[in-house]
């Protein structure tokens, strides 16, 4: 049985994650606003329809992390990955000495194993877009 308190707790640390208020949260899976409010407040517990939209919309939150608060977020198998490894001791030299607010065309990069799975687009309202 789900734990409406707790639950509110793990909604709100996914909602931290991904740096989304909650209207930002409510339109990404295209949930009512009140609803999420009652979620977070820990009034409601959440639905089949709301638990499988969060699923769908964030592949890194596992089913019983988000119910019942075992397992691990974000999942250790979920699509997120660290976008830049390394320093920046690694970027060319002369996109580091440019001006600020001028660009440059970084050099060509080129590594056939290295695919592109996801892009997302962040908009400055909260929304965002996935393409895969």
């Amino acid at each position: 049985m789900v734990n409406s308190a707790e639950f509110a707790q793990r909604l709100q640390e996914m909602l931290n994650y991904y740096g989304l208020s909650a209207t930002a949260f409510s339109d990404a899976i295209d949930f009512n606003r009140s609803t999420i409010s009652h979620l977070l407040s820990g009034r409601n517990k959440p639905s089949l329809e709301f638990v499988l939209k969060v699923l769908e919309k964030f592949p890194e939150v596992e089913l019983y992390w988000l119910m019942n608060g075992k397992g691990t977020f974000p999942s250790s198998t979920g699509k997120s990955e660290q976008l830049f490894q390394g320093n920046e001791n690694d970027l060319p030299q002369d996109l580091l000495n440019q001006e600020e607010g001028k660009f440059t065309e970084a050099p060509a990069y080129s590594n056939k194993k290295d695919e592109i799975d996801r892009i997302v687009i962040f908009f400055k309202n909260g929304h965002f877009k996935s393409y895969s």
